[in-house]
């Protein structure tokens, strides 16, 4: 039997203490838990005219996990749409692989979402996955090997298949071979101030997918802001954009348009996106040490999103999406939105 040395010990315990500020190493697994306060997981399924969005953040308390949860589906000309927000005692993270769940209301991985709660009821198979590309570095790039950065982006999934059921406040919507989209972000103690994101597919080009995250980012005395863009062309290649110096992203975003331009030696990226403030959900964010939700983004689920990409200069897609994902997050700004609504600005329910 061989046994372990204690320099391949000590390197070992090495490696998960630096995991566990939130970083990875080049050719590291960001889809693994890293044990950090706030590990959040995000599918989005896209098919047959509507979006439903699933989400678990995994939040480490004075009381120990806890979960917040949310589902909402997107309206139409016959559906209202509808959100379920809770907060669930218990909660769990995968350090192996891709997964995270809250006893019987919650389990998602990289083959199933199934959520059972009060007025929600998911159970949808995900099948033909597309994961992020073999590469040194995922969706945050070279960021993801800073330790103690407030958030990390990672968008695993970039396509798929996700069949099954899904009901939200008496909407029952059926899937089959839906598109399907999946991200985790992680952090130390939840969001930053403020951040914007996106995400689209069903475009004319089968297979295409369109994601982006950004907002203030820091670590002790690092301050700065930064968007990352990727893209998969309807051919199979993946692009990133968002380095700073390398391959930047100019963001310019309001609660009702989302315009990005990215480039690099090789790429250019233009993003042009719309949506109503008066159509968001306003989702729940964490509050980790607080054992609470508040109300944290307005999310679209049917943005109109067009893209241009050229290559050297070429263009080689050009793409429109009625049912796209957009987000504009922060904190006082999602409170004073649903204090004009007439909601209770910090709503929560809970489960145990």
């Amino acid at each position: 039997m061989d046994i372990p040395s204690k320099a391949g010990m000590s390197t070992a315990r090495l490696l998960e203490t630096y995991r566990r500020t939130g970083a990875d190493l080049p050719w590291g697994q960001p889809e693994r838990a890293h044990g950090v306060g706030m590990e959040g997981y995000f599918w989005r399924f896209t098919g047959g005219g509507r979006t439903v969005i699933v989400l678990i953040g995994v939040n480490q308390g004075p009381k120990g996990a806890w979960a917040t949860v949310g589902v909402a589906s997107s309206a139409d000309d016959t559906h209202r749409g509808g959100l379920v927000t809770a907060a669930l005692d218990g909660a769990w993270a995968d350090s192996g692989g891709l997964g995270a769940g809250s006893g019987n209301a919650f389990i998602g991985t990289d083959r199933q979402v199934v959520v059972r709660m009060p007025g929600v009821d998911v159970d949808v198979r995900l099948d033909n996955l597309v994961r992020w590309p073999r590469r040194p570095f995922g969706g945050s790039s070279w960021f993801q090997t800073v330790p103690g950065l407030n958030q990390y982006w990672h968008p695993w999934l970039l396509g798929g298949s996700a069949s099954g059921r899904v009901v939200v406040e008496g909407d029952a919507i059926e899937f089959r071979d839906a598109q399907l989209y999946g991200e985790k972000n992680w952090g130390r103690g939840g969001f930053p101030d403020a951040w914007w994101w996106g995400q689209a597919q069903g475009f004319g080009a089968t297979g295409a997918c369109v994601a982006f995250a950004g907002g203030q980012v820091s670590a002790g005395p690092i301050h700065t802001e930064v968007t990352g863009l990727v893209v998969r062309l309807p051919d199979g290649r993946v692009l990133r954009l968002g380095n700073p110096g390398t391959s930047p992203v100019q963001a310019q975003v309001s609660d009702s348009s989302w315009v990005l331009r990215g480039r690099s030696r090789r790429w250019q990226v233009e993003i042009e996106a719309s949506a109503h403030p008066r159509d968001a959900h306003v989702l729940p964010v964490p509050l980790p040490a607080e054992h609470r939700n508040t109300p944290g983004a307005l999310e679209h689920l049917t943005g109109d999103l067009r893209i241009v990409v050229r290559e050297r200069g070429r263009e080689v897609w050009r793409g429109h999406s009625a049912l796209a994902g957009l987000e504009h997050g922060g904190l006082a700004k999602a409170e004073a939105e649903l204090l004009h609504r007439g909601g209770d600005p910090r709503p929560v329910t809970r489960l145990t």
